[in-house]
């Protein structure tokens, strides 16, 4: 059972101390290959938000447990209540193969897209199976809160991106990109844009590998502003996710 249990203080207006401390408690999982987390929202201290993703194993390919597609299901529920406010459900939220699912996890960073709205942030780790030609990479998708519904407004940014080819001693290369998220002053259909800065570094490998030589390379940081549609932000090829 893959399951995140994460402390978090709680800050209630209506108590009155003022503040209490709680565990918050993940939705139940049915299978070993399930990720189930909970955290607080900083935003609004009095809610908290679950994220439940069940695997559904490929009815050709997923005998070994591995190849299938993962649900996801979230909810934004009152500290104490386990009576959700908004929901979302998504089926085949993410594909797992070769390039497997490896874990997820909830971003409260402060994504403020108005002046009374923030989002909430779904990572989820994906990493591939070869030495020699490694993959790992981490999507972003962005969600907020309207009545009882929870909407997705960014889908699968690569927030995170390493892979390359060599021999697994020295010879070939690698590269490895981190990209950052920043509120714009401007903004677009009501939503304030997002600034994007991806930092990539490569590296190159040359020779056997007792007389192995490697040089790192640094990019120029590279801006992308990403502006909402009136339905969701708009993520160029190149920064999506599949």
């Amino acid at each position: 059972m893959k399951s995140i249990w994460i402390s978090a203080a709680a800050l209630c207006g209506w108590l009155v101390a003022g503040q209490a401390w709680a565990d918050c408690t993940p939705p139940a999982v049915s299978g070993e290959a399930d990720f189930s987390l909970c955290k607080d929202w900083p935003a609004y201290p009095s809610l908290t938000i679950t994220a439940l993703s069940t695997f559904v194993p490929d009815p050709v390919y997923g005998q070994d447990g591995r190849v299938g597609s993962y649900d996801l299901a979230l909810a934004v529920t009152t500290a104490g209540s386990p009576k959700p406010l908004a929901t979302y459900h998504q089926p085949s939220a993410f594909l797992s193969d070769a390039i497997a699912l490896e874990s997820l996890e909830l971003d409260t960073a402060r994504y403020k897209l108005t002046s009374d709205l923030r989002a909430f942030g779904v990572r989820a780790h994906f990493k591939g199976s070869s030495r020699v030609n490694p993959l790992d990479e981490i999507l972003l998708s962005l969600y907020v809160k309207e009545g009882d519904k929870l909407r997705p407004v960014l889908d699968r940014l690569v927030v995170y991106s390493f892979s390359g080819e060599w021999d697994g001693n020295c010879a070939g290369e690698r590269a490895e990109t981190v990209r950052t998220l920043e509120m714009g002053k401007t903004s677009s259909h009501g939503y304030a844009d997002i600034i994007v800065r991806s930092v990539t570094t490569g590296l190159v490998g040359e020779g056997p590998p007792d007389t192995c030589e490697s040089k790192t390379t640094h990019e120029k940081p590279v801006l992308t502003t990403l502006r909402y549609d009136g339905q969701q932000y708009f993520v160029p090829e190149n920064l999506r996710g599949y």
